[in-house]
């Protein structure tokens, strides 16, 4: 990865979405909630919140332990897989992502990180928290294709890598063999292109997913 000398001078793009309860959620989740238990205005030395959050809530990362019986959880993702070069493409005018549609793509035969920008992009532009089941997401053989070709971290631009109505096949192919799934991203502001990527999940011990902060620095 060709870096310039000085990190000060290459832009920095955030693409984690703002954790608040204005975000739409999966059905049935628990969603999130901040409430204030400590009010300097009521009298209190300091303020203080409580956060209430669902693991996969905003932008996350799956851990293999989201699918599997006796996954890793999610302190356990190896850091290296969530830093270091990445590769952002973009397929705007398609409603699923297969097989086909990847094997289109020229990425480097060393590449190990995928960020794909759907036209869900779009609809955190839209800053509805109304959650959409028709979002753009990836089919079982297009995991196969992620896993095929030694891909150690795949993102997404909505709250799920997989179709809504799809089962869990897409996930558990990738989560067997250990690929990072980064999801709830916001792309919208992102051209397709090689970044660093560097992807902080908050430690949660024993948790089957984690919120994360996400950002990407241009390489030059």
């Amino acid at each position: 990865m060709r870096l310039r000398s000085d990190p000060r001078m290459r832009s920095i793009i955030d693409i984690s979405l703002p954790l608040d309860s204005s975000l739409p959620v999966w059905p049935n989740s628990t969603g999130i909630a901040v409430e204030r238990v400590l009010d300097i205005n009521n009298g209190d030395c300091v303020n203080n919140s409580h956060l209430s959050c669902d693991v996969h809530a905003g932008t996350h990362v799956d851990a293999p332990l989201h699918h599997l019986i006796n996954g890793a959880s999610v302190e356990q993702t190896p850091l290296t897989d969530l830093i270091g070069e990445v590769h952002v493409v973009e397929f705007l005018h398609t409603g699923i992502i297969t097989k086909g549609i990847l094997e289109g793509l020229s990425l480097p035969g060393n590449a190990q990180r995928l960020l794909i920008k759907t036209q869900n992009s779009h609809l955190w532009e839209k800053k509805s928290n109304v959650f959409s089941p028709s979002y753009v997401a990836l089919t079982p053989d297009a995991a196969e294709w992620v896993v095929d070709n030694g891909i150690r971290l795949v993102g997404i631009d909505y709250l799920s890598v997989e179709p809504f109505d799809m089962g869990s096949q897409t996930h558990k192919i990738l989560l067997k063999a250990n690929v990072v799934i980064l999801e709830g991203l916001n792309l919208s502001h992102v051209r397709p292109g090689t970044y660093e990527l560097i992807c902080l999940p908050i430690k949660l011990v024993g948790a089957d997913g984690a919120p994360a902060r996400v950002i990407l620095r241009t390489l030059e």
